[in-house]
């Protein structure tokens, strides 16, 4: 029978039927015939096993190779039923095998090449599979952002048959002239689809993707009988009924999806969850343990600032360390990740850009510093770990912060009923708009506008032209019910997460019930399993003294460069500003410092304790607090400025004016320097946090600040640069214009400097 559903697919028996005393002559000639071609079709079905296990082996370079319970059935739905098919097994398993055999079977069985075309969300996921493919014999080529050169010679290879496999990013989809001009030409000629990580479409999934909503469009424009294959490692029963309903779009009465799912808990895996009290414990429990973790592998933070400070300080302490982030040139990626595959390195300490798809069969251990925010995406990441090994440690260490950053990245994904009302109106009113014209329209920060431009796009409402974006006459509606569903959903993995890391069963366990798998069972192997059968503890709790000292020592170095800004935004002239292109060298600010980033992990901590909000959403005001004055003295200590500053501006503050005046205060007492006061606050500023695009910024603040009649009168007889001070730096373009002022009113300089930054 089928059982379609959260097990295993159990593939029919074609068993004849019971025989009768009664039955007719020509009954009885219709069982031989259906027997006779009972026999073909076996014979036709060990045929197609013999050669897909002949490519198996080809593909893994193991000539004893058998397929995983599951695989051949997968690639018969394939190939010999052409299918529609979502495979839900865990990472390792063998999902890319299934298709790059099915590739090469479905060319046999065409008898020439029909190319599967795989929507592949990671370049360096494009990358293994196109060196996995190669070595299974089949011919695979990408298309990405980063080989447009490419892109000709690659449709000339599929025009003359010569690919087996063309991998896109889902990207591409949104790409109008790959709509137009490729893509007619691969769905005529292709012979599957693939969509990897398929989680991606579901809105439940962990790791939503707008551009990946475009495949059920895709999907209803498939001929009938047109294999399509899903796959994903990481889906609890919601996502895989969300994906499964994509996946059936424009299916006659009475097709289903060939559902198949496999345990997915991890033999090899040791879970592990230690709290610490602090950032310099968990550090210093690095520090220490580190080097005894089994093999190499991946220490995974949770924002760009702690993956770098925990590089740095591992890296100084002599540990062989990379930092791997969304801010590392694309070269240095891809060098970090073979350093990590041929085991150069101990370690790489990365953020969630390295994710999905990175393939280090041996991978010793996954190390968590700060948890991802929701099981599900937490089982994704360990998931490297293990996966030809027989033990594989994985150790989450809990921090503070965990719950606001989760907080911030729940927020920033989704749009808002204002954001995309003012996107529509702006298109309304002029289209097409270049995305610089659309931000000087709408006060959206880029990378946000982007991203709504893709969810506006999928939905219909705009579309990429030549010139930028245009509205369509499709009628847009915000589906708010949708996104509180999607938020409620969100808080609920958080609330997840957190049991996780409170609860004293079995921790793979709690994984697979979280992802709906009906084989979850304790492992007898995490620490609360090791635990309760009374055997001494795996996992290292102890955190020597020197080993937090040095770590504090690294975290407690102050200081963070903050680059001015070089080129005014366009759009200005909308708000009746006349500045363009270069800010001009008379005007400009020299190049700055903040004690700290907020996302720190070291001085973050103390910060993000300092702007905090009351009851009521009102920011607490109060002096500077004299652990974080002597920071910032330690920073003007080691500042390399071309010349010593003379003197001291305060900018006016609405939200934290005592907080502000003590620090310029203290600042011009401790190093001699004259207080020249506040610039004026002559204008509205915008409220407090407001992350507009730079555009709007600059709108926002142009006539907000004044040098007083006093200041103005003092700032021409100070023999030497100003420091402009402030509570925390965000887009920078409030320093900028506010140095503007003060250069215009005479100070020979300015030296922005404030407490914190953003980010």
């Amino acid at each position: 029978m089928h059982e379609v559903g959260p097990a295993l697919v159990f593939l029919p028996c074609h068993l004849p039927p019971a025989s009768s005393p009664t039955a007719c002559r020509g009954a009885g000639q219709g069982w031989a015939n259906r027997r006779v071609g009972a026999v073909r079709q076996t014979r036709v079905m060990s045929e197609l096993r013999d050669r897909a296990l002949h490519h198996l082996r080809a593909l893994t370079g193991r000539p004893e190779a058998e397929f995983h319970p599951g695989q051949f059935e997968a690639i018969e739905a394939l190939v010999a039923d052409h299918r529609r098919a979502l495979v839900v097994q865990r990472t390792g398993w063998g999902k890319s095998a299934v298709y790059f055999i099915s590739a090469l079977l479905l060319r046999e069985q065409a008898g020439r090449a029909r190319p599967s075309l795989i929507v592949s969300p990671l370049l360096s996921l494009m990358r293994d599979q196109v060196s996995a493919a190669e070595r299974a014999g089949v011919r695979a080529a990408s298309v990405n952002s980063t080989n447009p050169e490419e892109f000709e010679a690659i449709g000339e290879q599929l025009r003359a048959g010569e690919l087996d496999v063309l991998l896109v990013s889902p990207e591409r989809l949104t790409n109008e002239r790959f709509r137009a001009e490729q893509l007619p030409f691969l769905l005529r000629n292709a012979g599957m689809l693939v969509i990897d990580e398929a989680h991606c479409i579901s809105d439940w999934g962990h790791d939503f993707r707008p551009d990946y909503r475009r495949i059920r469009d895709l999907i209803m424009e498939l001929p009938a009988g047109f294999p399509v294959l899903a796959t994903t490692a990481t889906a609890n029963s919601r996502v895989v009924d969300d994906v499964a309903e994509q996946l059936a779009a424009g299916l006659a009465d009475g097709q289903q999806v060939f559902t198949l799912r496999g345990p997915l808990a991890r033999d090899s895996l040791r879970l592990g969850v230690l709290r610490l009290d602090s950032n310099r414990h968990r550090l210093g429990w690095l520090l220490t343990h580190l080097d005894e973790l089994p093999g190499s592998g991946i220490i995974y933070a949770l924002t760009v600032s702690a993956a770098e400070d925990t590089a740095r300080t591992l890296a100084a302490a002599g540990l062989d360390v990379r930092a791997y982030t969304g801010r590392s040139d694309l070269a240095e990626r891809q060098q970090a990740e073979q350093d990590l595959k041929d085991n150069k390195v101990k370690a790489l300490v990365a953020t969630s850009a390295l994710g999905m798809g990175f393939d280090k069969p041996d991978l010793g251990f996954v190390v968590h510093l700060g948890a991802p925010g929701s099981p599900v995406a937490y089982y994704q990441q360990v998931g490297r770990a293990g996966r030809a090994t027989d033990s594989a440690d994985v150790i989450l260490l809990p921090g503070h912060e965990d719950r606001d950053i989760w907080r911030w990245f729940a927020t920033s994904s989704m749009p808002t009923e204002r954001t995309a009302g003012a996107v529509l109106d702006a298109l309304t009113e002029e289209s097409p708009l270049s995305v610089p014209a659309l931000e000087a329209r709408v006060d959206i920060k880029r990378s946000k506008l982007d991203l709504l431009l893709k969810v506006l796009a999928v939905d219909g409402a705009v579309v990429k032209v030549s010139g930028g974006w245009a509205r369509t006459a499709e009628e847009w509606v915000y589906d708010a019910e949708r996104y509180d569903r999607i938020a409620r959903a969100r808080e609920a993995e958080q609330q997840a997460m957190l049991d996780y890391e409170n609860t004293d069963g079995c921790r793979m366990e709690f994984l697979a019930r979280q992802l709906d798998d009906p084989h979850a069972t304790t492992c007898e192997r995490c620490d609360n399993c090791t635990r309760a059968a009374g055997r001494p503890a795996w996992l290292p709790t102890q955190v020597p003294a020197g080993a937090g000292e040095q770590a504090a020592a690294a975290l407690d170095q102050p200081g963070v460069v903050i680059d001015p800004r070089g080129q005014w935004p366009p759009g200005l002239d909308r708000f009746g500003i006349e500045a363009k292109g270069r800010i001009r060298t008379e005007q400009a600010a020299a190049p700055g410092r903040v004690l700290a980033r907020l996302s720190d992990l070291g001085w973050g901590t103390p910060l993000r304790e300092l702007f905090t909000t009351d009851e009521a959403g009102v920011p607490v005001d109060a002096e500077v607090p004299p652990a974080l004055a002597k920071g910032c003295l330690q920073v003007l200590a080691g500042w390399d400025w071309d010349q010593r500053p003379v003197a001291v501006v305060a900018m006016p503050s609405r939200s934290r004016p005592q907080l502000v005046r003590s620090l310029a205060a203290g600042l011009a007492r401790a190093g001699n320097l004259v207080d020249l006061g506040d610039l004026d606050l002559v204008g509205e500023l915008p409220p407090s946090g407001s992350s507009g695009n730079s555009a709007w910024r600059v709108g926002s603040v142009w006539r907000a600040f004044a040098a007083g009649s006093e200041l103005a009168a003092r700032l021409p007889n100070a023999p030497g640069p100003v420091l402009l001070v402030d509570d925390y730096i965000d887009s920078r373009w409030t320093m900028t214009v506010a140095a503007k002022v003060l250069r215009e009113a005479g100070a020979s300089a300015v030296l922005p400097f404030a407490l914190a930054q953003r980010g």
